[in-house]
């Protein structure tokens, strides 16, 4: 996820999109179609497009649609159903030879949208885990999800169980 790139999300603790072989090796996974420049524009852009992403996911419902329809807007994005390589019919809004930044934005626009409309921004969050800012999607029964990964779950686990013991043992 284009978020977890951030150095307050990424596992490694670093930027995750600092160089166009971050940016290449975020892409490789993802069937990304469309144009790919590969230049240091575009990982700019990609960049400008992860710290725009990761706003709106803090935002309230009302500012979250302010944001959404003007990156729809600005991309002039005009959703239609597509159909390639491996991929069955799927939404795309912009067109291929758009700049890969503004195909980003529009994908995630597209996304939130949903989440808009069934009125779930709850559902997006700031993990809580000490020293993350990885972004959590809650796509649970319940929405309790509170940690980005099982590893920063994990890891808070043992600080609280660590602190019960030590809690314990002087008690």
């Amino acid at each position: 996820m284009l978020g977890s790139t951030d150095p307050g999300a990424s596992r490694s603790g670093r930027d995750e999109l600092e160089t166009l072989a971050d940016l290449a090796a975020m892409l490789a996974p993802i069937p990304f179609t469309g144009r790919i420049d590969g230049d240091d524009a575009e990982l700019l852009d990609v960049r400008q497009t992860r710290a725009l992403l990761r706003r709106v996911w803090t935002l309230d419902r009302d500012d979250a649609v302010s944001e959404i329809n003007r990156m729809l807007r600005e991309a002039r994005a005009l959703p239609q159903l597509a159909r390639h390589d491996v991929s069955d019919w799927h939404l795309h809004a912009t067109v291929p030879e758009a700049p890969l930044g503004e195909r980003m934005r529009v994908e995630a626009a597209l996304a939130l949208i949903d989440v808009i409309r069934s009125d779930e921004m709850g559902r997006l969050r700031i993990c809580e885990a000490d020293a993350c800012t990885g972004l959590v999607l809650d796509l649970s029964r319940n929405g309790s999800k509170r940690f980005c990964s099982v590893r920063c779950g994990n890891r808070m686990n043992m600080i609280a169980f660590r602190e019960r013991q030590s809690t314990g043992a002087t008690a």
